[in-house]
């Protein structure tokens, strides 16, 4: 039988296990091993602690208050205002709502705004390791990746290899920083780089801010702000990460009024809406006050020291993360070379999952083989104790594995 075009283009993509249906990710993977053998879940970033009590209060207020059914097509009035006021407050942008849509978290803002501008044949620039749903949409339109290696241990953008990625066949580069998996920041002279490469090349710009507001050294510097990258930007942004709530999916794309209508003609046959009661919760989140979000940056910051330390401690290469829910962890000095076979024996060795990082890339990117990620989104109990069991792995040193 001829298969199916969704199967032919899934394959493309790399979405096809050996028995030829869509693979599970990494992700449901390694949190399908926590909860079969009752380890720590260091693999996926999400929170076990609830975020701030204005932005819960105002949830349940909404609810309450009848906020139940769907919500407009574009998103709640009240938070599609607290997003342009908030790129004004930030960043000095002049946003209007006419500029804003709210989506089923980033990913869907990520999905519509592929979707709406890539066809068969495009290239994507983007910067790997690299959040997995990029190959996936990419795959999904037709279109194919071009990666720009972030090489360990620094991980950092250089920027000679930017201008090479982008070809006449690139429509679109997309700019995760602060970065995931990473939790590297891209300074200014990369960020103006991407603009210029972009303009020359006539692509478009979508960024991907989910962790804007935990940068843990300075402030985020949107792309946004970088003279001649509006007129061809979409900026996606979410609240899920800010205000540890990623069950709720809230998030947003600012763009042109024009760009935004196009990519809602797709966004209306994904989710349609979503949320309507935490729309409202999320936009008193933004209007909080600075110190509120400091100290929000604050308390990641040091649940990020506690754990780096730790595993240093151990025993891991670990560089500074300087932004985000994760830190990367080298095995090698351990005798752990090969980082997913590391992690699917690690709850057996000591009681804690993590996510190797070889599955954000592709597979010829032998260079991140003995790394992994582990998330410090996490109680700081619920840390020490991870710690503590990872130092069975001190005993297990061995020559590295291949």
């Amino acid at each position: 039988m001829t298969d199916a075009p969704w199967r032919r283009t899934a394959a493309a993509a790399g979405l096809l296990g050996s028995t030829g249906e869509i693979a599970p990710t990494i992700f449901a993977e390694m949190t399908a091993l926590a909860t079969r053998t009752g380890a720590i879940n260091l693999g996926q970033g999400f929170p076990d602690f609830d975020g701030p009590a204005v932005v819960l209060d105002a949830a349940q207020r909404a609810i309450r208050d009848g906020v139940n059914q769907y919500s407009p097509g574009r998103g709640h009035p009240e938070l599609l205002e607290a997003v342009a006021e908030h790129q004004r407050r930030w960043y000095g942008l002049g946003t209007t709502t006419a500029e804003v849509l709210v989506t089923a978290g980033a990913t869907e803002a990520l999905a519509a705004t592929m979707l709406a501008y890539l066809e068969p044949g495009d290239e994507v620039v983007v910067f790997e390791p690299y959040y997995d749903a990029y190959a996936a949409i990419a795959g999904l339109a037709g279109a194919r990746l071009v990666p720009i290696p972030l090489s360990p241990p620094t991980f950092e953008p250089e920027i000679d290899r930017i201008e090479r990625a982008f070809t006449a066949r690139t429509r679109m580069v997309i700019v995760n920083s602060p970065h995931n998996p990473t939790g590297v920041v891209f300074d200014e002279d990369v960020l103006r780089e991407i603009v210029r490469c972009a303009e020359r090349r006539d692509a478009l710009i979508v960024t991907d801010e989910v962790y804007e507001h935990l940068v843990y050294d300075g402030r985020h510097v949107p792309i946004a702000a970088i003279e001649g990258a509006r007129d061809r930007l979409v900026s996606i942004g979410s609240g899920g990460k800010t205000f540890s709530t990623t069950g709720w999916k809230v998030g947003w794309l600012v763009s042109t009024p024009e760009r935004v209508t196009q990519i809602l003609s797709v966004k209306q046959y994904l989710t349609f809406v979503n949320g309507a009661p935490f729309q409202p919760a999320i936009a008193a989140g933004l209007r909080m006050d600075d110190e509120a979000f400091d100290t929000l940056a604050a308390t990641f910051a040091r649940k990020r020291d506690l754990l780096t330390r730790g595993l240093r401690s151990v025993g891991f290469t670990v560089p500074d993360a300087q932004a985000g829910y994760f830190v990367l962890a080298d095995g090698t000095g351990l005798g752990f070379a090969n980082a997913t076979d590391l992690a699917r024996r690690l709850p057996e060795l000591a009681g804690v999952v993590g996510v190797p990082l070889a599955p954000f890339a592709r597979a010829s990117r032998h260079d991140l083989r003995p790394w992994m990620r582990f998330a410090f989104c996490k109680r700081d109990e619920v840390l020490r104790d991870a710690v503590d069991r990872l130092g069975a792995l001190r005993g297990l040193a061995q020559a590295p594995s291949s």
